[in-house]
């Protein structure tokens, strides 16, 4: 569906995610995803001590929502989506930029996010924002023979050290949860 506001800029409120917001969470997830999370691993991933969940609202409605892990020093976007009808439109770069200001006040020094390399529109989204590839997981997914792009930004610095570092077998490498 093409939206109205191709191209323009639309100001949202980045905020906490609360309860009332998770079907509407829910409903974006399933619309932006070939395999979308369940409302379970959504409900397992927020229960952790680490992980926080973030929303995008205009005019009371939800329009995107990023969560978020955050391990010592780093952020690490474990979800992330956009409603269709508002892509395009700076919403993601609003997200992200709360993450930044987020990475100041808590002296986090990276972000990171892995993307299914058929996703092409996060790729090239993240891409725009600043982060770099940091690695590539070969064949991460072996049921669909496809490989994950771990993308950084990093505060300041130039991009050293990837997140998820190469494993010397393949069961010593942890699968993130991840965006696309």
């Amino acid at each position: 569906m093409k939206s109205l506001f191709q191209g323009k800029e639309i100001p949202v409120q980045v905020r906490w995610m609360v309860r009332r917001d998770f079907a509407q969470v829910l409903a974006i997830e399933e619309m932006s995803f070939e395999f979308p999370w369940t409302s379970q691993e959504f409900r397992q991933c927020l229960q952790q001590p680490n992980c926080l969940a973030m929303v995008a609202e205009l005019d009371g409605h939800i329009v995107g929502f990023m969560v978020y892990e955050t391990p010592k020093n780093k952020i690490l976007v474990t979800n992330m989506a956009v409603n269709p009808e508002y892509h395009r439109h700076g919403i993601a770069r609003q997200m992200v930029q709360k993450l930044v200001s987020k990475m100041i006040s808590q002296q986090r020094h990276k972000i990171a996010v892995a993307i299914r390399e058929t996703n092409l529109p996060a790729l090239l989204c993240f891409r725009a924002l600043g982060f770099k590839v940091a690695t590539v997981l070969k064949n991460f997914y072996e049921e669909q023979n496809e490989d994950t792009y771990v993308l950084q930004y990093r505060l300041g610095k130039e991009l050293v050290d990837p997140i998820y570092a190469p494993a010397s077998r393949k069961e010593d490498i942890q699968k993130p949860l991840l965006v696309g």
